[in-house]
């Protein structure tokens, strides 16, 4: 097993109702969430999964909020020595425009993305219109991207599930560490999803389904089945990795 160490570093925040994490639960609870590129440490590869706001919004409040420093991309990685210049490869859970702003700035990294999740971008749902095909136009146009088709191991102890809960191409990214094999979610989700409060669980709920799907019913299921595939769930956007140097 390879000894991956998986460092949440936070590029940006959000505000909003907490029931855009929590489906049909929650709706007009003021929420903060933190927004994440992840960098893992190990192997020989420097290695990204998302990369975050290209300008986040830095202030006591947020910070407050979610318990943790905001800073750029670059900022974030000088604290272990690397540029975005020096990411070999980066990993796309999906590509709302919160999770791939910084893209173009990994000017010599392979971009591993979803076949379904690039249609997607290319002709968004009139509902979704967190998609922006401007942020991936440059690695497009340099042709940096790898394109995901299958369930597949990408590098040594670094696997991807297609897991289109909160997009058609969200892909589950699946990293083998020292204390067992670790899931960063495909989807938007917070800690509470995947652990119910006690009056979620009396109506016979496991989980909760990402507050934005595609299917909430296939969204609950595919919740269920990363959680059963993984020692260590790490859902996208909870704040308490806000925190941590490492997971």
């Amino acid at each position: 097993m390879s000894n991956y160490i998986i460092h949440p570093m936070v590029v940006g925040s959000k505000v909003f109702d907490k029931g855009m994490m929590t489906y049909q639960h929650d709706y007009g609870t003021p929420y903060t969430i933190p927004i994440y590129s992840w960098y893992i440490e190990g192997g020989d590869k420097k290695i990204l999964v998302d990369t975050g706001e290209m300008h986040p919004v830095i202030s006591e409040d947020r910070e407050k909020a979610i318990n943790g420093k905001i800073r750029t991309l670059e900022d974030n990685l000088a604290r272990f020595d690397l540029t975005p210049e020096d990411i070999d490869v980066v990993i796309h859970t999906h590509l709302h425009s919160d999770h791939c702003e910084n893209d173009y700035k990994c000017s010599n990294a392979r971009f591993y993305i979803h076949e379904q999740e690039l249609h997607a971008i290319t002709d968004p749902h009139p509902l979704d219109y967190r998609y922006v095909e401007d942020f991936i136009f440059e690695i497009r146009e340099a042709g940096q991207i790898e394109v995901v088709r299958k369930d597949q191991e990408l590098l040594p102890g670094i696997s991807v599930l297609h897991t289109p809960a909160h997009t058609p191409g969200g892909m589950t990214v699946f990293i083998d560490t020292e204390k067992g094999r670790a899931a960063i979610t495909g989807f938007c989700v917070i800690k509470e999803n995947f652990e119910p409060p006690v009056q979620i669980r009396a109506m016979e709920m496991e989980v909760i389904p990402p507050g934005t799907n595609i299917n909430s019913y296939e969204a609950y299921d595919m919740m269920l089945k990363v959680r059963d595939m993984a020692d260590i769930i790490i859902p996208l956007h909870e704040p308490e990795y806000a925190s941590m140097d490492a997971v």
